[in-house]
């Protein structure tokens, strides 16, 4: 009998009941909603993200993997296959859960003031109020330190001023964790999106990520009353720690892009006919779906390994790193060749491998792109930094 990707390594049997439960769970979910709409959402470039972010919330994906004020607090494993469920849907519907548990959620669980974290976590939580996280900037992505938004003291109130570019949620979040110099260093704020001077305008023209919200933000002397700020958050460490806890769940989610894609080309081999037998009966075709199956096994092996690590709270940034350009390329990679699978038929929305093609190739730039990760890496191995002049 034909045997499905994962089960070739029986990678089931290192979850827990509870584990492929939940699991399980958001599968459904994807199933039932998502898939029916998305290749629609996808073409006409837009996602319904107040409406399922409440759905979300109400089976508690919103701040999963967070303790209290609403959160379901799970392990980081259950979280990671979620992750990978959500983005077997769709790289924006991940995006849109990573943004708002892992980056804004976080941002205000880990470096917030207890009012912040009792105002905003428990709405988060439900879907009722969306978050959206300002670090990154027209002119400095992959070197944050350069940031040009600055937050000066007036009084006891900051007035902020500046942009930030490519945040997704902006334009249908509730409040913005931004990120901006100060005469202290960079610090973090809360910033409700309602603050006279804060506008979100979309991003349109996009050709990856269509599913989903990007937008550019903009502040014109937005006041904000000196309890804004983030307390625990002082420097790169604050906004860095939270890209961590997103790029984790990349980690997982590509992996869901990919299994999707190999899933659609494997039952599409088997029933296209050429020269009067499946195209799955071919020698390449077999020894494409053979290395496949094995990248993505080995992705999810490595996945598991830090997921195994977080939970430990013994992960490091270069372990993160490592899952992150590693899985990323090999979905990417994977995505490219059940395409050409699939031939012409590969390039239209009746199938979701170009869909989910063009999505990895805005992951794999995003959230860190590959090559800063890979000298990440190799920072750790030789202990030079070779992104520094």
């Amino acid at each position: 009998m034909p045997q499905r990707p994962f089960a070739l390594l029986d990678l089931d049997a290192m979850l827990t009941e509870e584990q492929r439960m939940i699991r399980d769970t958001v599968r459904d979910y994807v199933d039932a909603r998502i898939r029916p709409e998305i290749a629609d959402w996808f073409e006409r470039g837009v996602l319904p993200g107040r409406e399922l972010a409440r759905e979300m919330g109400e089976i508690g994906l919103l701040g999963m993997h967070l303790e209290g004020y609403g959160c379901a607090g799970t392990d980081a494993l259950s979280y990671g296959l979620a992750c990978l469920e959500l983005e077997a849907g769709d790289s924006g519907l991940r995006s849109l859960v990573s943004v708002q548990g892992s980056l804004a959620m976080f941002a205000i669980h880990h470096w917030g003031s207890e009012e912040q974290r009792e105002e905003w976590l428990p709405r988060m939580a439900r879907g009722e109020a969306i978050g959206c996280f300002g670090l990154t900037e027209a002119d400095f992505g992959s070197n944050p330190a350069g940031m040009r938004t600055f937050a000066r003291r007036d009084g006891d109130d900051w007035v902020l001023n500046g942009s930030k570019m490519w945040i997704t949620n902006g334009n249908i979040a509730d409040v913005a964790v931004v990120w901006a110099q100060t005469d202290d260093g960079i610090r973090g704020f809360v910033v409700p999106t309602s603050t006279p001077g804060f506008r979100a305008q979309e991003i349109h023209r996009k050709l990856a990520l269509r599913a989903s919200v990007t937008s550019e933000l903009s502040f014109d002397d937005v006041r904000l009353p000196a309890s804004a700020m983030l307390p625990g958050a002082r420097g790169l460490r604050g906004p860095l720690t939270c890209l961590s806890e997103a790029r984790f769940g990349i980690v997982w989610g590509v992996l869901g892009s990919a299994r999707d894609c190999l899933e659609a080309a494997i039952d599409y081999a088997g029933s296209r006919v050429q020269f009067d037998r499946p195209i799955a009966g071919f020698q390449l075709t077999q020894r494409k779906f053979a290395e496949m199956a094995t990248s993505l096994d080995t992705g999810w092996l490595l996945a598991h390994r830090i997921a195994t690590l977080k939970d430990a709270h013994a992960v490091r940034p270069e372990q993160i790193s490592m899952g992150k350009f590693h899985n990323a390329q090999a979905a990417l990679a994977i995505a490219r060749e059940c395409r050409s699978v699939l031939g012409g038929n590969g390039i239209t929305l009746e199938y979701p491998v170009v869909r989910h093609m063009n999505n990895l190739e805005a992951v794999v730039t995003y959230e860190g792109t590959h090559e800063m990760h890979t000298l990440v890496v190799g920072e750790a191995l030789t202990g030079l930094p070779a992104y520094r002049g």
